[in-house]
């Protein structure tokens, strides 16, 4: 499975780097997220739980990031399993700053097996994208948040010292990942958007939530 993409972000490049190497960050803005943590230099570890079609569970896994170019790029590698199968992936990110605002470049190659292989190459690409989208948008809400405080810092002519400490203490906005139904419903709308012409859309997104919905019941 493939995956690519990119997405400005409304912040300065420091900003946006610092927010990628830290796992609390990334903990709170990933839907499904259940903690990361550093156990080495460079390398994380966390949990993610996962539902995907009629599959679910937690997968654990373990990142480490390779050819650091700081503030601009690196290289990925992520190594998970867990109820559903498992997931050996790599990718690549790359930043480039525009200003008050950064733009970000990335794609990666996943090889997935188990369980969760069975609900089909098209179902799974759509959840990806979809938990891609969740995240960054959170991230970028986060991020908003830290700018905001790093310019009042500066607006005050604050030593660089200070600004830093600003950003640090800046309030977080409380985030709610989406419940797995909104998921489910995301990807339901994603997989219609992609597969079915746009007159028959309205009815036959509605009808493939409800079936998913109906699915996440039974299951449940």
């Amino acid at each position: 499975m493939k995956v690519d993409g990119e997405y400005t972000f409304d912040a300065p490049q420091d900003l946006v780097w610092q927010a990628l190497r830290d796992p609390d960050v990334l903990g709170s803005v990933m839907p499904g997220g259940e903690g990361i943590a550093e156990i080495g230099e460079n390398e994380y570890e966390g949990e993610l739980k996962i539902k995907v079609g009629p599959v679910q569970g937690k997968f654990k896994g373990n990142i480490k990031l390779l050819d650091i170019v700081e503030p601009e790029s690196y290289r990925m590698e992520v190594d998970g399993k867990g109820a559903p199968g498992f997931v050996k992936a790599t990718g690549n990110l790359k930043l480039t700053g525009q200003g008050e605002q950064t733009h970000m470049v990335y794609d990666g190659d996943a090889q997935v097996g188990g369980r969760i292989a069975s609900v089909g190459q098209r179902l799974m690409d759509t959840s990806a994208k979809a938990i891609i989208r969740q995240t960054l948008e959170a991230l970028n809400e986060y991020l908003k948040v830290q700018t905001a405080a790093q310019a009042a810092a500066r607006a005050a002519n604050a030593p660089e010292e200070e600004v830093a400490a600003a950003v640090a203490q800046a309030p977080v906005p409380e985030y709610v990942p989406p419940s797995q139904t909104q998921l489910a419903a995301n990807v339901a709308r994603d997989v219609a958007s992609e597969l079915i012409p746009a007159k028959y859309r309205p009815l036959l997104i509605a009808a493939a939530i409800i079936i998913v919905i109906l699915i996440l019941w039974a299951i449940f």
